[in-house]
C-alpha cells in the first residue's frame, strides 16, 4: 500500500480545513472593509464563521472530488477486507462446531 493511499482521509480533511480557513479569511476581510454586512450587534464572529462554512461547503464539494473519491475507495477496500475476515472467521467457527 503506498503512502498516498494510506493518507487519503488525512489529505482530504487537511484540504477541507484549508478551504474553510481561506473562506474565513476572505469573509473576515470583506466584512472588515464593509463589502459584507457586519451582522447584528455582537454576532460579527458568528456571522463570519457561518458565512465561511456556507461558502466552503460547495467549494470543497467541487474542488476536492478527486481526494474524496480516493478516500472513499480506501474506505471501501478496508471494509471489504474486514468483511472477508469476518466471513473467514465465521466459517472456521461453523466448521469447528459440526
Amino acid at each position: 500500500m503506498s503512502a498516498a493511499r494510506t493518507s487519503a482521509a488525512i489529505r482530504y480533511t487537511t484540504l477541507r480545513l484549508a478551504i474553510f480557513i481561506g473562506c474565513l479569511v476572505a469573509v473576515a476581510a470583506l466584512v472588515q472593509f464593509g463589502v459584507l454586512p457586519k451582522g447584528l450587534g455582537d454576532s460579527n464572529f458568528v456571522w463570519v464563521v457561518l458565512l465561511a462554512l456556507v461558502l466552503s461547503a460547495p467549494l470543497s464539494f467541487v474542488l476536492l472530488r478527486k481526494q474524496r473519491d480516493a478516500m472513499s475507495e480506501q474506505i471501501v477496500t478496508k471494509v471489504d477486507k474486514a468483511k472477508a475476515r469476518l466471513d473467514a472467521n465465521r466459517t472456521q467457527e461453523d466448521g469447528a462446531v459440526q
